[in-house]
């Protein structure tokens, strides 16, 4: 059990101690002057002897019931374990040059961060969403968590620049899910990440691709972080966004034509099991997580136990008013 406030809790006990000490000291001196007196207390029942016990029950019903809302007031909780079927998502977003291209209104990046947004918004609780914006290799934009306003958050500060590594986007979203990081080895050997079916990618490119990290080249490197994540049961749902007609876009003062394509988006997501989406179509991703397997975790909460507290304190304190009532007769 924890406290929120253990000064409360020593300064309640200090003063609960006080009483107890105060109601024994004037418990002997009354019994040293009835001594002095010559009377002494009957040992047997009687009168007197009930009296007797409801006066010192009362006192001690009473300096109890001080010391049970002592704890009470210091805001006692219990750690419980609770189960909570959970899954992540994680937005890959793609902030390359081409995402700047205008053939999709305002642009294709603003186009994408809409569709992110929306997606975010529908997701329930049990859903863990974070995101990764990439470029020339993964940028970690937000953790997983459970916190949507945060993914939000991290969304609407993206900003386009650099080249796209589908590859390197997928193994940094691997990453993020699996909090360790993963990569690709030279000879395009996929690491064993162990199995994480409650995770899923949705990835928002234009599909325009550049070399990854592993160096084995574009078609390569993206097939071998694709199979990283399918042996791992982590489907990845690709969102084409942007036109097959294309658009030049201006990068580092070059006009570059870009168009989307979508069969190499469609190719990442039919080799993990996941869908390919277009942008346009993006009221289709409500449907990702209900698709998600989500595994059943348990995790520590904390359950306050002030009331209960208060409750036994106020049962307490209401047992010494009536044995102090029963007692002297009168309230005060």
């Amino acid at each position: 059990m924890s406290f929120a406030d253990p000064v409360l809790l020593a300064v309640g006990l200090v003063v609960a101690a006080a009483l107890a000490w105060a109601a024994v000291a004037v418990a002997r001196r009354r019994a040293a002057a009835l001594a002095a007196a010559g009377v002494t207390a009957s040992p047997g029942p009687g009168p007197g002897r009930g009296r007797d016990r409801a006066r010192l029950g009362g006192v001690w019903f009473t300096i109890a019931g001080v010391a049970v809302l002592a704890i009470a007031v210091a805001g006692p909780a219990a750690s419980v374990p609770v189960s909570r079927a959970s899954g992540t998502v994680i937005l890959a977003m793609d902030v390359s040059g081409s995402m700047a291209a205008t053939d999709v209104t305002p642009s294709r990046l603003a186009a994408a961060k809409q569709a992110a947004l929306s997606f975010i918004k529908v997701q329930p609780d049990r859903v863990d969403v974070g995101v990764i914006a990439f470029q020339q290799g993964g940028l970690e934009a937000a953790l997983p968590t459970a916190d949507h306003a945060t993914a939000a958050a991290a969304v609407r500060r993206l900003k386009t620049g650099g080249g796209t590594s589908l590859g390197d986007a997928i193994l940094a979203s691997l990453s993020a899910i699996t909090h360790k990081t993963v990569t690709v080895g030279r000879d395009g050997s996929a690491p064993n990440i162990g199995y994480w079916p409650s995770a899923t990618i949705v990835l928002f490119s234009d599909g325009q691709d550049e070399a990854g990290a592993s160096g084995t080249g574009t078609d390569a490197g993206t097939a071998a972080a694709a199979s990283v994540a399918e042996k791992a049961g982590v489907h990845i749902d690709t969102v084409g966004v942007g036109t097959t007609a294309g658009s030049t876009v201006d990068v580092d003062g070059y006009h570059l034509f870009t168009a989307l394509d979508v069969a190499t988006l469609r190719s990442i997501s039919q080799a993990t099991g996941g869908t390919y989406h277009p942008a346009s179509d993006a009221s289709e991703l409500d449907g990702i997580a209900s698709s998600i397997d989500l595994r059943l975790t348990v995790t520590n909460q904390p359950l306050p136990l002030a009331g209960a507290f208060i409750a036994l304190a106020l049962a307490l304190l209401a047992a010494g008013a009536v044995l102090t009532v029963a007692r002297s007769g009168r309230v005060v």
